[in-house]
């Protein structure tokens, strides 16, 4: 077993994992191929031991948030086995050790992490990307895995990888011929960076969450439409269904909500508006870091 460094956690895998960094010390999680049988299918409860299949991959069994271990179909592309397990099995087991995980991209901006929430296809990977091009370092890619120290929300990094569609690499300047498929027949490009990568956790200031519409517009979200919003957006909602952990999960909702600002961003379905759009956010964060620095001034005034 190799041993790599990915969401704070120690990862011991039989399966090579060259997306994560190689780490060192005592495993937190061990990820070993072996035979999931009917033993391990009954105890599965949805909640701190799973058991679930991908056709065509093989099947995978979670537990305790400690535990994977992979079945796979004979012949599959290892390419494609690590996909699943570094995106779909690691939510859950993210969820498992009592994690907040929403499907969102995160990046560092002024020392804090600013959140791009939303499904797939919806443009948070090349949003992200357009930030990291612009100098930005980044935290997450489509899984975003949420800590609350002392009822702060911290968002945990992932790894150095994008995934992305070509004609978003293309148009951040970037030389589609260099990168591979994240998988075989993948629609997407694997784009691995050495550099511009937040390896320490930051507080969650704001999550953006992305619409599509005919003009590009920022506008506050209730705190009614963000719970609808957060629990749309949760990694493995309709996986991890053991009562204990959804009660555990419309709590952490709940804190988010009170520690953290929310908006809707929609924009304009146009590369070409990338700089636009990130320096929309830009001056939409300014204001907030303006704002708080005249409420600091203010409290200082005898």
């Amino acid at each position: 077993m190799k041993l790599y460094h990915a969401y704070n956690i120690c990862i011991a895998s039989e399966l090579p994992l060259p997306e994560l960094m190689q780490s060192e010390g005592k495993p937190d999680v061990i990820v070993q191929f072996g035979k999931i049988n009917d033993t391990r299918e009954t105890q599965h409860d949805g909640g701190n031991t799973f058991q679930g299949e991908v056709a065509e991959v093989g099947k995978f069994f979670i537990q305790r948030g400690r535990e994977v271990v992979i079945d796979p179909v004979l012949g599959v592309e290892e390419a494609l086995l690590r996909t699943i397990l570094l995106g779909p099995i690691l939510s859950i087991l993210l969820r498992q050790r009592g994690l907040l995980v929403l499907h969102a991209s995160c990046v560092d901006i002024n020392n804090k992490a600013v959140a791009f929430m939303g499904g797939s296809g919806w443009g948070k990977s090349t949003l992200a990307a357009a930030f990291h091009t612009k100098g930005y370092d980044i935290l997450t890619d489509d899984v975003m895995p949420i800590e609350f120290v002392s009822d702060s929300p911290i968002v945990i990094p992932a790894y150095p990888q994008f995934k992305l569609f070509p004609e978003a690499v293309a148009s951040l300047g970037q030389d589609t011929e260099r990168l591979s498929p994240v998988f075989q027949n993948s629609p997407k490009l694997s784009y691995k960076f050495e550099r511009g990568f937040q390896q320490t956790p930051l507080p969650l200031q704001r999550i953006y969450v992305l619409d599509k519409g005919s003009a590009h517009k920022i506008t506050k979200l209730q705190p009614q439409e963000a719970f609808v919003e957060l629990v749309r957006h949760t990694r493995a909602i309709s996986l991890v269904t053991n009562p204990q952990f959804v009660t555990s999960h419309m709590r952490l909702c709940s804190e988010l909500i009170k520690n953290v600002t929310f908006c809707r961003f929609t924009r304009k379905p146009s590369l070409t508006d990338l700089p636009e759009l990130v320096k929309l956010i830009e001056d939409d964060l300014a204001q907030i870091n303006t704002k708080d620095f005249d409420q600091k001034m203010i409290a200082r005034v005898p």
